[in-house]
């Protein structure tokens, strides 16, 4: 495998019920689902995946395991096999039980808590089996071991059938069988989208290591094999893709110290963002930690001292830390044993003694690879400076805007109809395309927390404007005086007079671009509010459906058709009127209010970064300077442009 895992040592040879170690007993887990998988939405769906494939990248890490293969099967059925040393099938001593049995229906049991099975796991909260064997209608679970076939199965986290061998082997490795329980999940439809960006994910993370994705549901047959021999550079090369390199190289940095190991890889490109995607024991790290610290600040040293020392950089003048990090792609990887994760919801590492590693490797290394590599130290530190004093220019930009229009005076821009309410907690903002459709929304809203911002015409491609361009826009600016919040470093969501935003556009092409560039400026200068769960999509009707006095809407071909025998019933002959919304503004204030903006009635769709990663790309492709990979993204998703969110 990659040479990072060279630097891996390998544990016990021996993996054996001894090493499984029981902490508590699996109970709540059906009544408490969201403890254990954080919801019981699509998102804790997905999330039984990878709690499985977690166990075999943990077999990967340990130096056992080459190849993991994952299937969708007809039903929503999910197989996970690997060829890594097995299950154990012993008995284990503390509960006189097979460990087999002990790892699929005790809750905190494996070879995670110490009993020397692996040095370093990928599991985030160490539950992951019994807890997807709990959420299962059923479970089947066949370890290849020691020259047999051992077979157990479950319902619901019960044993069905005892641990009994059914037939003999020349191979090592586990395969679990599942399919996830409808009683526990709003919906057990997976989507192969999702789990192939994660399955990529833990490809580049774990170079030399084989994954094999395929969907085998009627219809949806396809199948994928990734193995990124250049582990994490591979990574950066793929984030990459569709942008401009300002230097040849990934750069590569790693180091252990202990049992901890650290890599990073990262590349320049000529845009203006930064995408600093960051892990700890194959765990995405969203919020960052001590790896990203410690990362951020080595770097901006190292820049400064390598511009100082060729003086570049004159005397006291520096770059900042945004500065450095302008146009970077950049993935920082590291694997510790006793892995401490923070905040609300886990993302972020806590362990202080892998900051001072990640900036001892970038410090050095970096060092040396700079004065190896003069031109691409240069062209890095010329984006650096250019950053700096695009900077200046946007906080110039920014006061200039502030003494024109008194930014910080209260006062709101004209587009704007406000809402009573003061609490941004009750408060909702629709930002709406076209001056007919606002002005439909401002008859039909209700103005105690609903308030509307108009916007028109095509807005400004944030993907290729710094901050300075964007305070001077004029339909832009608008939105940041009514959010109240600010943009870029400067944003305080603490201010936020909203805490509900509303993007309102048409079901077509103009309405998909406008929400498309929302999205994008959301996404690059207030990031917080998609991570907050703040923005949403309103969903308007397609069809409205009437039978004599009664009517009913749809919003979509299989609702309308739905609805229409539902207003039949009995009567397959009797005639029902189905005409088409031809868009926001189309609609009477009434209609607008009952359909698209009474929280009674109305269908939101929240819009989530799901994944940084795929979200940037998206963004990308859509606004960047290559046509090719648009046209292509474009065609196909074509059935989907004309709804399009992210």
């Amino acid at each position: 495998m990659s040479d990072i895992n060279e630097l891996t040592q390998k544990v016990t040879e021996e993996y054996d019920a001894s090493q499984i170690q029981v902490l508590e007993g699996l109970e709540a887990v059906r009544k408490r689902p969201g403890m254990y998988i954080g919801s019981t939405s699509s998102s804790g769906l997905h999330h039984l995946v990878y709690e499985i494939v977690d166990n075999s990248i943990d077999e990967a890490l340990a130096g056992y395991c080459t190849h993991i293969e994952v299937s969708i099967e007809p039903g929503d059925i999910i197989r996970v096999s690997d060829n890594g040393r097995g299950i154990p099938v012993d008995i284990q001593e503390q509960t006189g039980k097979s460990a087999l049995e002990v790892v699929f229906t005790v809750l905190h049991a494996g070879g995670k808590f110490g009993g020397g099975g692996y040095k370093v796991s990928g599991g985030l909260h160490g539950v992951g089996a019994s807890v997807v064997n709990a959420l299962s209608e059923w479970l089947v679970v066949q370890v290849h071991k020691d020259g047999k076939i051992h077979q157990m199965r479950f319902s619901r986290g019960d044993i069905v059938e005892e641990i009994h061998v059914v037939g003999e082997t020349d191979h090592t490795g586990t395969t679990v069988r599942f399919k996830p329980d409808p009683e526990m999940f709003d919906d057990t439809v997976y989507d192969y989208e999702i789990l192939h960006t994660r399955m990529r994910e833990q490809a580049f993370l774990n170079g030399g290591l084989k994954i094999t994705l395929e969907d085998l549901r009627e219809g949806q047959q396809q199948r994928e094999s990734m193995c990124y021999e250049g582990g994490i550079r591979e990574f950066v090369t793929w984030l990459n893709k569709h942008k401009t390199p300002i230097h040849e190289d990934v750069i590569y940095l790693s180091g252990s110290r202990d049992d901890a190991i650290a890599e990073i890889a990262m590349q320049y490109n000529d845009g203006f963002n930064e995408n600093l995607i960051s892990f700890a024991n194959d765990i995405h790290t969203p919020e960052g930690g001590m790896h990203e610290t410690g990362f951020k600040t080595a770097l901006t040293r190292v820049i400064n001292a390598y511009g100082q020392k060729n003086n570049i950089i004159k005397g006291e003048d520096k770059v900042s830390g945004e500065d450095v990090r302008e146009g970077i792609s950049a993935v920082i990887s590291v694997k510790l044993p006793e892995a401490q994760f923070e905040g609300q919801t886990k993302q972020k590492l806590g362990n202080a003694y892998i900051r001072t590693l990640v900036d001892s490797i970038v410090n050095e290394q970096l060092t040396e690879y700079f004065e190896e590599h003069p031109a691409a130290a240069k062209a890095i530190l010329d984006k650096a400076m250019m950053a700096n004093r695009a900077r200046e220019a946007a906080r110039k930009a920014r006061e200039s805007v502030r003494r024109k229009t008194g930014l910080e005076s209260g006062q709101m821009p004209d587009k704007l109809q406000d809402c009573n309410e003061r609490d941004p907690s009750l408060c909702e903002i629709y930002i709406v395309e076209g001056d007919s459709a606002a002005g439909s929304a401002i008859q039909g809203r209700d103005s105690r927390f609903q308030a509307i911002l108009a916007m028109w015409g095509k807005m400004l491609n944030v993907e290729k404007a710094r901050a300075d361009k964007i305070y001077g826009n004029d339909k832009l600016y608008p939105l940041i005086v009514a959010l109240g919040a600010g943009i870029g470093d400067e944003f305080n969501i603490d201010k936020l007079r909203y805490h509900k935003i509303i993007i309102m556009a048409d079901a077509d092409v103009d309405g998909s671009h406008i929400r498309t560039l929302l999205l994008t400026f959301f996404f690059r200068y207030m990031r917080p509010l998609i991570e907050r769960g703040y923005v949403y999509s309103a969903v308007p009707p397609l069809y409205k459906l009437t039978r004599g006095k009664t009517q009913r809407v749809a919003y979509s071909d299989e609702q309308r058709d739905q609805i229409s025998a539902e207003m039949r019933g009995d009567n397959p002959n009797v005639k029902i009127d189905i005409s088409r919304f031809k868009g926001l503004g189309e609609m009477d204030p009434h209609e607008l209010w009952e359909t698209t903006m009474d929280p009674e009635q109305r269908s939101l769709r929240r819009i989530t970064l799901g994944d940084a990663i795929q979200a940037d790309q998206v963004f990308t492709v859509l606004m960047g300077e290559e046509v090719e990979p648009r046209k292509e993204w474009i065609e196909r998703n074509a059935q989907y442009v004309g709804n399009l969110d992210i």
